[in-house]
């Protein structure tokens, strides 16, 4: 075995290590920090979207004129719509289409982000000035007004829906897969590889992903709410998940004519969407803290600075 390839090995196993006392840290700090135990409420809420079925009291499009924007009761626990449609039932329902439409939209964001990052970086040239210039032009724009305009043009459904959202988190992706990947590739284990013949593929799968990995989680962690709130708006407006179909903005829309009347019919989805929102900005910045490198250090800084 030559002398690169065995530097190769043990930077490697250096950069590998480091990683999991991170992990380990990150274990260790679930007990102390409340802002993990977040991940219960969003747990509860994933349990609910995959058993909707089970626990829901009535079908979620079951209209009954009879009971038509009735108040909370034993019967409807949140009340029922101007259709006589039980509110919880559709709340339980449109979990799982908020949860899915949000979590489809950061994979296919993230994946194709981070590989025209990880392109751009490696191929550099005006391969990289092209992408680069592709990544600034999207993000000149705020990424609502940019899903509008897709939704716009592509026509109001649930696959537009996600295929806007998923193009407006594209250049994010982007943008952090290049930066950390030209970090990475300058390091010393990186160049041993390349002097030991190993293929570019295997350096990426290797060495670069495994190290760019936890920036992009908790990019991916924080953008989850965003997905949420921006799918949830545009179907307020009408141009995302259509009716029937149970989902929280468009029963947001849906109940705003009755807010002086029936003001229950609006409470329950906004606070579904608050919850949401607020328990994976808060779990989103615990990730944060305890994998970002950058907010580590501060840390560090600080307890060495108190001591």
């Amino acid at each position: 075995m030559s002398a690169s390839t065995n530097l190769e090995n043990n930077l490697a196993l250096e950069a590998n290590e480091k990683a999991r006392k991170r992990f380990i840290q990150a274990r260790k700090a679930f007990a102390h920090d409340p802002r993990w135990w977040c991940g219960a409420i969003l747990i509860a809420f994933v349990l609910a979207a995959i058993a909707a079925p089970l626990i829901s009291p009535y079908p979620p499009t079951l209209y009954n004129p009879t009971h038509a924007a009735e108040g909370p009761s034993a019967a409807h626990w949140l009340g029922t719509d101007a259709l006589g449609r039980d509110q919880l039932s559709r709340i339980i329902f449109g979990t799982r289409i908020s949860l899915s439409v949000a979590a489809i939209t950061i994979l296919l964001g993230g994946i194709c982000g981070t590989l025209l990052g990880i392109i751009a970086a490696y191929s550099r040239g005006w391969i990289d000035q092209i992408i680069s210039m592709i990544v600034d032009a999207l993000l000149a724009f705020p990424s609502l007004v940019l899903a509008l305009a897709l939704v716009a043009a592509l026509g109001p459904s649930i696959i537009n829906l996600i295929i806007a959202l998923a193009v407006v988190r594209i250049p994010i992706y982007a943008r952090i897969a290049r930066g950390q990947t030209l970090q990475i590739a300058a390091q010393d284990y990186v160049a041993a590889a390349h002097v030991s013949g190993t293929p570019t593929w295997k350096i990426l799968w290797r060495h670069i992903l495994p190290n760019i990995f936890s920036p992009l989680l908790v990019q991916a962690t924080i953008s989850i709410s965003f997905a949420i709130l921006d799918e949830s708006v545009l179907s307020f407006l009408g141009l995302g998940v259509q009716p029937p179909t149970p989902e929280w903005g468009a029963m947001v829309n849906d109940a705003q004519q009755y807010l002086r009347t029936n003001p229950w019919m609006m409470v329950g989805p906004a606070l579904t969407i608050i919850v949401v929102l607020v328990s994976l900005n808060l779990f989103g910045d615990a990730v944060r803290d305890q994998l970002d490198p950058r907010t580590q250090t501060q840390v560090s800084e600080t307890a060495t600075t108190k001591s």
